[in-house]
């Protein structure tokens, strides 16, 4: 990275590592917050044919091996086409008409996708959509190329319109809903997720809001008549509260005019939306390239407060199960360009990091019951390695991103108070972002009474990517119970991403960023996936427990991660 003259100077001085400040992480065992959630587990992609292309299966083995059970959603499960992707873009044939207009319906493609995921141990969480050719109101034009530097509107044709029959709408979501059952069975649809359509405040919706309570309430009655017990929700609404949309579709099924049933409300067994960050690049000649990337978090946690605000304000919708169901840096995983540049290395899981905890201290601000954080990420198959897209894995080489996810994966038991010095407030955060002079250097403590193992994962975030002192860190933990209250020793595991740990972009960057890498150069690559531990014996050695208390120092980088895992 170039580095101004004086800036560089001052290095050759001082080492960043000597600039930082120490941080102090207090953890209290005793004080418990509750259930530690897995909320990291729910994924999602544009394009729904790669999940049974090799690239796409050899990823799902790897979401289903995460430690939870994960979901997967994605788009364009209905549109019209022969399945083959390409970005953005995605196909099933599964309904088209006879000449006289009767419906053909065709899950193939469907069976594919949902048996490729289940295969891997990933569960549908079934987004019903788009519109196929043969029911749009408005079909063309329908087909479109999309391109990393397109606009995005180029994409909103045919497949966003409403049909041309309600009835034949709902009529293929009960015929797709039957399927499903018959093929799968009862008890493994019932824990299935289905939402219908994805962002209806914008033009992924070309309809009126009545349109599309309209489009909503016949899909879920076609779900529910072949599946009572089927979990139902929505509404992915873009943008957090979006204004006043998330609060009137909620008064919709509420109290609303079923416009399916003409009965009073429409099942909703989960809430979701969408939040996303807005990184920009900062132009500036003293950095590597006349400029750098400035994520911001504060867009994204600003969407998910104002979201959780509404859901809170409806006594009968507040213990509901919410999902993000895109909760993402930015919004447009098919897109490259220079605001984008955080996707390959250690600034993204550090992101997701910050951003997931904070997450999970805003359902607990509002008393809602946030169950999932969806990344809108998965994989291209057949594109060049590192190519700036929003992927978790590039070519079978598992990404940092997808790491941090491993880390959240080893979590288990109750979440305990972790207080840290280095962490900035909760408010700020929401209000300004973390851009300032300051670090955030924040933790997720947990703690597994049947197995009297903690867990201390510890980030080390800004939304500049730019360098930065390391953390000096040190984990003070107390409140050890039992028989550990004693004098005893413990195993310390710890996991790390950083620029030497589970980082296959930095190590394609030092064999010379290869297109075409040699089988020993692919190896390489491909072991530099894998979540590790730090050397020798910083990565697992023993810590003594004195009367319960016990005491872990480190450096961390900025834009590192590590999950520290203490088995007593």
């Amino acid at each position: 990275m170039h580095l101004s003259r004086s800036l560089l100077g001052s290095l050759l001085l001082f080492p960043l590592a000597s600039l930082s400040e120490p941080v102090t992480i207090n953890v209290d065992v005793n004080t418990s917050l509750g259930p530690y959630v897995p909320t990291y587990r729910f994924f999602g992609a544009d394009e729904p044919n790669y999940a049974y292309y090799p690239d796409g299966q050899a990823l799902l083995q790897q979401l289903g091996s995460l430690g939870n059970q994960t979901y997967f959603r994605t788009h364009n499960l209905l549109t019209t086409g022969p399945g083959f992707p390409s970005l953005k873009f995605g196909s099933t044939n599964a309904y088209t008409e006879s000449a006289d207009g009767q419906p053909i319906y065709n899950w193939t493609i469907v069976d594919r996708i949902f048996d490729a995921y289940l295969d891997a141990g990933v569960k549908p969480y079934v987004e019903v959509g788009f519109m196929p050719l043969a029911l749009s109101s408005h079909p063309y034009p329908y087909f479109f190329n999309f391109t990393p530097e397109s606009p995005y509107n180029v994409i909103y044709t045919g497949w966003s319109y409403p049909p041309t029959s309600y009835t034949k709408w709902g009529e293929l979501v009960y015929q797709w809903a039957r399927h499903e059952v018959e093929r799968y069975g009862e008890e493994e649809v019932n824990s299935w997720y289905w939402e219908i359509w994805n962002e209806p405040n914008i033009q992924y919706w070309n309809g009126t809001v009545d349109g599309f309570y309209t489009l909503h309430d016949y899909a879920v009655a076609g779900v529910k008549r072949a599946l009572p017990s089927a979990r139902v929700g929505g509404a992915e609404v873009a943008g957090g509260a979006s204004g006043s949309y998330l609060g009137d579709f909620l008064n919709h099924v509420l109290n609303g005019t079923n416009y399916a049933t003409n009965e009073t409300g429409t099942p909703l067994d989960f809430v979701s939306f969408h939040a996303k960050g807005s990184p920009t690049y900062v132009n500036d000649s003293a950095a590597s390239g006349g400029g750098f990337v400035r994520m911001g978090i504060a867009a994204q946690l600003q969407n998910i407060d104002s979201a959780f605000e509404v859901i809170a304000s409806y006594p009968t919708v507040k213990d509901k199960p919410i999902v993000i169901g895109e909760d993402d840096p930015d919004g447009c995983a098919a897109c490259v360009t220079p605001q984008y540049g955080y996707r390959n290395g250690m600034l993204y899981p550090s992101y997701n990091a910050a951003a997931f905890v904070r997450a999970m201290d805003l359902s607990l601000k509002y008393g809602v019951n946030l169950q999932g954080t969806l990344t809108w990420a998965f994989e291209y198959d057949d594109h060049p390695y590192f190519d700036g897209l929003r992927v978790l894995s590039t070519n079978q080489v598992d990404k940092p991103i997808l790491n941090v996810h491993r880390m959240f994966g080893k979590i288990n038991g109750e979440r305990v108070q972790a207080n840290s010095t280095g962490q900035l407030q909760l408010e700020s955060v929401i209000e300004n972002g973390i851009n300032g002079s300051k670090t955030d250097t924040g933790a997720l403590a947990t703690f597994n009474q049947t197995t009297n193992t903690l867990y201390t994962f510890v980030w080390h975030y800004h939304d500049d990517d730019l360098p930065k002192p390391d953390s000096q860190v040190s984990v003070n933990i107390s409140g050890l119970p039992g028989a550990i209250a004693g004098n005893c020793t413990a195993r310390l595991t710890h996991y790390r991403i950083d620029n030497a740990h589970s980082n296959s972009y930095q190590k394609w960057l030092q064999l010379g960023s290869p297109q075409s890498p040699t089988a020993e150069q692919y190896a390489e690559l491909k072991e530099a996936g894998i979540l590790r531990t730090l050397q020798g014996s910083e990565g697992m050695t023993d810590v003594k427990i004195d009367n319960g208390a016990a005491n872990i120092e480190f450096a961390l980088p900025i834009h590192g991660t590590s999950l520290l895992v203490l088995e007593m």
